[in-house]
C-alpha cells in the first residue's frame, strides 16, 4: 500500500513495485480519474491522510505500507504518528516511512516534523524502515526549461553550495527494496545522488546538453508565504529550506543508495539526457 500515490513520488513507487510484479493499493486523496495509476494496474483507493477516518478497511490485507505525507503539511508529525497506530492495530507486518535527508536539521520546520515522526515510528511497536531522500533531480526541471529559453539558470540556493540531487526513479527503486526485501528492519537509509552539484555546475551540464552557454543566476526567494495557515506554513518552510541550502548546501553520500540498488545511482547528466530540452 502506497499513500499520496497520485503525486510524482507515489506514482514512481507504484511503478517500481508493479515492475517487480507486486500487487499495489494506491491511496489517493481525491475521487477523480487516475489514468496513470490505472495503466499501472494498481488498485486505487480514496482516503484523505489529513482528515480523521477509519483506516482498518484501507489497511486490511496489506503486507507492507509506504507512508508518504503531503509536502509541507503542518500536521505531518501528528498525522503520521496516528497512521502508525492505525497500522499497528491493523497488524501490518512492515511500515516504510518516506522521510528526508538530514531530518535533524530542525531549522527547517518540515524536516523537524519528519524527525518527530521518525521518533514516533521508533517507539510504535511496528517493524519499520525509513527512507531519507535528498532533493530530486526532477525538482529543477522547470528551471531547466526556463534556462533553455533564456540561457540563464535561476538558483534559489545561491551559487557556492552544492546539492546531491537524486533521480526520483532511483528513490522509487530503493523504496521498492525496502517494501519487499527482508533483513532491513529498524534501518534508516539515505537516498543521495552521486555528486554534489553547485548551480554553476548544473548550468554547465545543461549547456553541454544544449551545445551553448547557460549561466547560473543567484535569485533570492521572496517572502515566506501568504494566505491560509497551510499556505503560510508551506511558504515559511520553502524560505527556510532555501536559506539552509544557501548557507550549508544539501549533500550526502551515495554509498547507502548504491548498496540498496546494487548499482551506482543515476547522475544528473543521466537525468538531463532523458529530459526534452526543446528551445
Amino acid at each position: 500500500m502506497v499513500t499520496a500515490a497520485g503525486g510524482q513520488t507515489g506514482t514512481a513507487i507504484v511503478r517500481a513495485l508493479r515492475e517487480r510484479g507486486e500487487q499495489v493499493r494506491a491511496v489517493v486523496s481525491r475521487p477523480r480519474p487516475r489514468p496513470e495509476l490505472d495503466a499501472l494496474g494498481a488498485e486505487v483507493v480514496v482516503a484523505e491522510l489529513t482528515q480523521p477516518q477509519p483506516w482498518s478497511d484501507v489497511l486490511a490485507g496489506a503486507d507492507a505500507f509506504y507512508l508518504i505525507w503531503p509536502n509541507f503539511d503542518p500536521d505531518e508529525d501528528e498525522g503520521a504518528t496516528a497512521l502508525f497506530g492505525e497500522a499497528r492495530r491493523a497488524g501490518v507486518p512492515r511500515v516504510v516511512y518516506h522521510s528526508v535527508l538530514r531530518p535533524q536539521a530542525r531549522t527547517m520546520p518540515h524536516h523537524a516534523a519528519k524527525d518527530r515522526a521518525e521518533q514516533a515510528l521508533d517507539t510504535s511497536g511496528l517493524a519499520w524502515r525509513v527512507l531519507q531522500p535528498c532533493a530530486y533531480a526532477q525538482n529543477l526541471d522547470e528551471q531547466v526549461a526556463e534556462a533553455v529559453r533564456t540561457g540563464r539558470l535561476r538558483s534559489t540556493w545561491g551559487l557556492r553550495t552544492g546539492q546531491s540531487l537524486v533521480d526520483l526513479a532511483d528513490v522509487a527503486q530503493a523504496a521498492a527494496v525496502l517494501l519487499t526485501e527482508d533483513g532491513l528492519d529498524g534501518g534508516t537509509f539515505e537516498a543521495v545522488g552521486p555528486e554534489a552539484l553547485t548551480a554553476p555546475r548544473i548550468a554547465e551540464l545543461i549547456g553541454e546538453r544544449l551545445g551553448r552557454e547557460v549561466v547560473a543566476e543567484d535569485v533570492v526567494p521572496r517572502g515566506d508565504g501568504v494566505g491560509g495557515r497551510d499556505m503560510a506554513y508551506a511558504g515559511r518552510c520553502r524560505r527556510l529550506m532555501f536559506d539552509h541550502y544557501r548557507a550549508h548546501g544539501f549533500v550526502g553520500s551515495p554509498r547507502v543508495l548504491t548498496a540498496l540498488l546494487g548499482r551506482p545511482p543515476r547522475s544528473y547528466a543521466d537525468h538531463l539526457a532523458d529530459v526534452a530540452l526543446a528551445a
